[in-house]
């Protein structure tokens, strides 16, 4: 297999383990652009060592949250696949809305309440510990 072939193959499993399948809807929109992101952004930078894929989504939930992106009710829809909790989601937009702004801070918790209404997810008292992720509980599960 040549480099650029395992370049895919990492961020196909990149994709597998985050939960997004193969990342349709940005190939159903433009297969370059998907083919870019698949094989530079995931298979080059995402892969890399160095953060754990948990870091990475964090630092990448703040830059969406900061820009306002499209992408960011995406990442906040599978960010527990790596283990980061619904409180921790807000916690990153808490802190970037200092330096976003007000508003971007306001769209982005509309964004995650509406991801987590999706799911039935609710926050975690203020300072009490957050109940497991969904996938953390089945993987639990599994291991019983």
């Amino acid at each position: 297999m040549g480099y650029l072939e395992e370049r895919r193959k990492r961020a196909l499993g990149l994709y597998k383990r985050m939960g997004w399948g193969q990342n349709e809807s940005v190939k159903e929109a433009d297969e370059e652009l998907w083919k870019i992101i698949t094989d530079v952004m995931f298979g080059e930078i995402w892969s890399r060592p160095g953060l754990s894929l948990r870091d990475r989504e964090m630092v990448t939930l703040a830059a969406l949250v900061m820009d306002k992106a499209e992408g960011m009710t995406l990442h906040m829809r599978h960010a527990h696949r790596l283990g980061i909790t619904w409180n921790e989601m807000r916690e990153v937009i808490l802190q970037v809305m200092y330096y976003a702004g007000q508003a971007k801070g306001l769209f982005a918790i509309r964004c995650l309440k509406k991801v987590m209404a999706e799911t039935g997810a609710s926050f975690a008292p203020i300072g009490k510990k957050p109940k497991k992720s969904p996938v953390k509980a089945r993987r639990s599960a599994k291991q019983k």
